[in-house]
């Protein structure tokens, strides 16, 4: 179930498929911003003329490299690494490295892709890259990880750079191990070069709000979606998937606007709990101790724990994926809509199928895709790069509030370009297209390269 495509972005598609294949997870990523692109290239001749579309889907640059480490009973272990660096129109590539078994050439593309597009919104000057590996840090010690890291940076370290490729975290990848890359590199470097990795600890170069600004972020954006048809979070039951960073500051937010999380999640099952999630529980269990989401029954009694259950079939006003990708598909979209369902703010990168998607957009709730709603995450590694940059430290209230206009300003030209492009509300297109024309102007500005 897709959505035609306009017959001069077709063959591009076509293309992109035959000289990508089985990188499913790209293919989606593609054609969910290319069946947006039509009535672009209809406003904008010379985009097609100079081959913009063609040119943005191929990677400026693929790096693939072994990573071997040694792990605690002397067994020499392989894993393969890689850094897609796919588009420094805007500025260097920015984006984080994600350690996980799934991880493999095409999760890194469509990682990469979005990004292109998500960092354009913030407004800031940086590209889009991604980057990560198979590594699988669950039931490593810290010894393994970071022999493991330093392992990864040794290659890594080459190609990236401040003004080249700025990595960041993202699933698998915390202040440990960005702490472990952070001290290879500048050891193989002899440099103390803050801006090279954000993510950072806060008394060696990271920046407050940081570890919150993704949730953060994708709350303030399901906000504005809210406040655009004159609603807020005051009094809305909301369901937030995972338990893992970027879940529990979308619960933190969530809760200060008003509203009341009744489930979050991991990987085995979901708890609900219809008074409300205990968000500092949460916190001990997943961040200090961390132990499964199922042990919130040993401390809330009430609470009910699903093993392997479907967090979507329980009713909500507003939905917050958070988790990973394609985790709300077609069936998933429709119970959510039939229970309720006003808006969706994805926290996740592309956690809705294109099912889905279209069932969300065809029943006109405020849907917030993950390129718009989850870059919060991104533009505060950007103020990162520019308290790096000028050996400064901002404090908390002056970044979040930076951070809430970043967000603003995305829904802002969401909201704006979706209505001059005649598709009101539609954010999936105004995210599209606002983030694919400044991009497409500044490599028209450079020529071909």
């Amino acid at each position: 179930m897709t959505t035609p495509m306009d017959e001069k972005i077709e063959p591009i598609y076509q293309e992109v498929l035959a000289r990508n294949p089985g990188e499913v997870e790209f293919h989606q990523a593609v054609r969910e911003v290319l069946e947006s692109l039509g009535p672009v290239l209809v406003k904008h001749p010379e985009f097609a003329e100079h081959k913009i579309i063609e040119r943005i889907c191929e990677p400026e640059r693929q790096i693939i490299f072994r990573v071997p480490w040694v792990d605690t009973n002397g067994v020499v272990q392989i894993n393969r690494g890689f850094r897609v660096e796919f588009n420094s129109a805007l500025g260097p590539y920015k984006g984080g490295l994600r350690f996980h078994p799934s991880v493999y050439l095409g999760i890194i593309k469509f990682l990469g892709f979005e990004q292109i597009f998500k960092n354009s919104l913030t407004g800031l000057p940086i590209g889009g890259g991604k980057g990560g590996s198979d590594f699988d840090p669950k039931g490593k010690t810290d010894g393994e990880i970071m022999r493991f890291c330093q392992s990864f940076i040794t290659e890594l370290y080459r190609h990236i750079g401040e003004h080249t490729d700025v990595p960041a975290g993202d699933i698998g990848v915390g202040g440990r191990e960005i702490g472990f890359m952070f001290g290879q590199y500048k050891r193989i470097t002899n440099r103390w070069e803050a801006g090279v990795l954000t993510g950072k600890g806060l008394n060696w170069g990271g920046s407050l709000v940081r570890t919150e600004a993704t949730g953060y972020g994708a709350v303030f954006f399901v906000d504005e979606m809210l406040k655009a048809r004159k609603d807020s979070f005051d009094g809305k039951i909301c369901s937030v998937s995972g338990s893992g960073n970027v879940s529990i500051y979308t619960i933190e937010k969530i809760q200060q606007l008003g509203g009341k999380v009744v489930t979050c999640s991991d990987s085995n099952g979901y708890i609900y709990d219809e008074k409300g999630i205990d968000l500092e529980l949460v916190q001990q269990l997943k961040e200090i101790e961390r132990r499964r989401i199922k042990d919130y029954l040993n401390y809330r009694k009430d609470a009910k724990y699903v093993k392997n259950g479907n967090i979507w079939e329980v009713p909500c006003q507003v939905a917050m994926p958070s988790a990973t990708q394609n985790e709300i598909n077609g069936k998933d979209a429709q119970t959510l809509v039939k229970n309720g369902c006003i808006a969706v703010g994805e926290g996740a990168n592309m956690p809705t199928t294109p099912e889905g998607v279209k069932i969300f957009l065809e029943a006109g709730i405020a849907y917030g895709p993950g390129k718009a709603a989850n870059a919060g995450g991104v533009a505060t590694s950007a103020l990162e790069m520019q308290q790096n940059a000028s050996r400064d430290s901002w404090d908390f209230a002056y970044t979040e509030d930076r951070l809430h206009k970043i967000m603003q300003n995305i829904h802002k030209d969401c909201f704006e370009t979706a209505e001059e492009y005649g598709a009101p509300g539609n954010y999936v297109l105004g995210a599209n297209i606002a983030g694919f024309v400044k991009v497409a102007r500044a490599m028209l500005a450079m020529g071909v390269v």
